[in-house]
């Protein structure tokens, strides 16, 4: 049987209120409700299990940080760097988010139905069969996937039709992994580090995989949204600044 656990996180700092997710989860608890959060940071950082966290109100800045299994799900916007240096799990955010979100991720996904802020995935990495992916619904800003050395990003624009959905500099000083924009961009906005390439079998499985699962929970068209056309970006070269350092 699911055993469920309520914590009112009004006037709480947040060291307590980590003590006692924390105690929550030891005690057996599968699904944890956090009510009246405002701000707390550190939220479930470094939490290893597969406890279910429901979020209601505005998480602080590090939500999920060093994560390594929990499913966060959080009913409103957060602040920055979300699933900072994340080893696994999954980040549902039915708002918008800050910048920097998954800095140094490493495995799980994050999945923000609006928009992003700067620096999103910079420093992404994968190793061997994990592979991180971070979807945003929305736009982001500039130096999205800078120096990304493995993983999925994916930007959608759903909520943006009369705007440009990402900024520039995007991928600047990648070196591995996979972006992939809905609709055009235009070379001027991209990074030095990377390049335009087309869509292949592998990248179709991806979609099927990670794009259908988002569009599952945030009850969008799959079949709608695959039809029409997306950007895919990958780097250019696996050491882009290697004629800098002497060795």
């Amino acid at each position: 049987m699911k055993k469920q656990e309520i914590i009112d996180a009004k006037n709480l700092h947040y060291k307590i209120l980590n003590e006692k997710i924390i105690e929550a989860v030891k005690s057996g608890a599968d699904e944890i409700i956090l009510n009246n959060i405002n701000g707390q940071r550190y939220i479930a950082a470094g939490l290893k299990d597969d406890a279910r966290i429901i979020v209601n109100g505005v998480p602080g800045n590090d939500l999920g940080a060093f994560m390594d299994g929990p499913k966060i799900i959080v009913n409103s916007n957060a602040q920055d760097v979300i699933g900072n240096t994340m080893n696994n799990g999954k980040i549902i955010v039915h708002g918008s988010c800050g910048d920097i979100t998954g800095y140094g991720m490493r495995a799980g996904q994050i999945y923000i139905k609006g928009n992003a802020g700067y620096r999103i995935g910079i420093h992404l990495k994968s190793y061997k069969n994990l592979l991180p992916v971070i979807i945003i619904g929305g736009s982001v800003g500039d130096f999205f996937g800078e120096y990304m050395g493995g993983g999925a990003l994916f930007v959608l624009g759903l909520n943006n039709n009369d705007v440009k959905i990402v900024g520039n500099y995007i991928g600047t000083g990648m070196h591995a992994g996979v972006i992939y924009i809905r609709g055009s961009v235009q070379k001027y906005q991209l990074g030095k580090e990377v390049g335009f390439a087309e869509l292949n079998e592998n990248d179709v499985a991806l979609f099927d995989k990670y794009l259908k699962d988002y569009c599952d929970i945030f009850d969008i068209d799959y079949q709608k949204l695959t039809a029409e056309k997306f950007t895919k970006l990958i780097p250019v070269s696996h050491r882009p600044y290697g004629k800098i350092y002497a060795y």
